[in-house]
């Protein structure tokens, strides 16, 4: 591992949050960042909590670091078998993903209403939708109890860190939008829209962000750092107690 490597890009990552993302300060992100695996970008952001930065601010960093990991997921994927761990979270991601695409179509449309009873079915899905996205809560236990403790004992307890507070942020917008679907005759049709509206951009924006973390740098790190088959059949077996959710493909 390349500590110098990890420096570097900890420095960048952080004039990225203070100063914004310059054409210059871009520029300088995507030559670093063609050169560092997902391990040491982990440990860059790691790096930068332990000397001192709020993880609430590591969370809207300039996702410029993202740019040249688009081929890393197929990467993952060449790796595991159907069934495996991480197989299955990213499965799940796949779904809500596609529940995401829905819900910002859903409340596209709510917006434009003037009354419920404009478009009563679409009331219904949105409540559908929002007890789908909801019912992604054990596949955040998975990871929260399984997938991440792991990875702490192997040192890498920045990004399990941030994917939690990012979990719990999550979960109240979630339970939000599940209250407002629920209330929709109880409340002006106004105020729903906006609680909607907000709710519904808030969760489509950060969890697709999540995701992407997710896939993208958590779980190649994962697979490099928690070594040995034994160790993930285990891991499988704690995943099979915690349980799945309604819309996991068969595991």
């Amino acid at each position: 591992m390349d500590q110098n490597k990890i420096d570097k890009l900890a420095d960048l990552l952080n004039r990225l949050n203070q100063e914004g993302a310059t054409k210059e300060l871009r520029e300088e992100a995507l030559k670093l960042v063609t050169n560092i695996d997902p391990v040491e970008l982990s440990l860059a952001e790691q790096k930068l909590i332990q000397d001192g930065m709020d993880p609430e601010n590591l969370r809207h960093l300039c996702d410029v670091h993202m740019e040249v990991l688009s081929d890393e997921l197929d990467k993952v994927k060449a790796q595991i078998s159907t069934g495996h761990v991480i197989d299955t979270l990213i499965a799940e991601h796949n779904k809500i993903k596609d529940f995401l695409t829905e819900l910002e179509a859903i409340n596209f449309e709510i917006q434009k209403l003037n009354n419920k009873e404009d478009n009563p079915g679409l009331m219904k899905r949105l409540l559908e939708l929002a007890i789908l996205i909801l019912d992604a809560e054990n596949h955040h236990l998975r990871e929260e109890n399984v997938l991440f403790p792991e990875l702490e004992k192997r040192e890498i307890t920045g990004p399990p860190r941030i994917m939690r507070m990012e979990h719990d942020a999550l979960r109240l917008r979630k339970r939000a939008l599940k209250e407002a679907a629920e209330n929709v005759n109880e409340l002006d049709f106004n105020i729903f829209k906006e609680l909607v509206d907000e709710t519904s951009k808030y969760i489509v924006f950060n969890l697709r962000d999540h995701i992407y973390k997710e896939d993208h740098i958590l779980y190649p790190t994962a697979l490099e750092r928690i070594i040995g088959s034994e160790i993930w059949d285990d891991m499988k077996i704690q995943c099979d107690k915690i349980g799945y959710c309604s819309f996991t493909p068969s595991v």
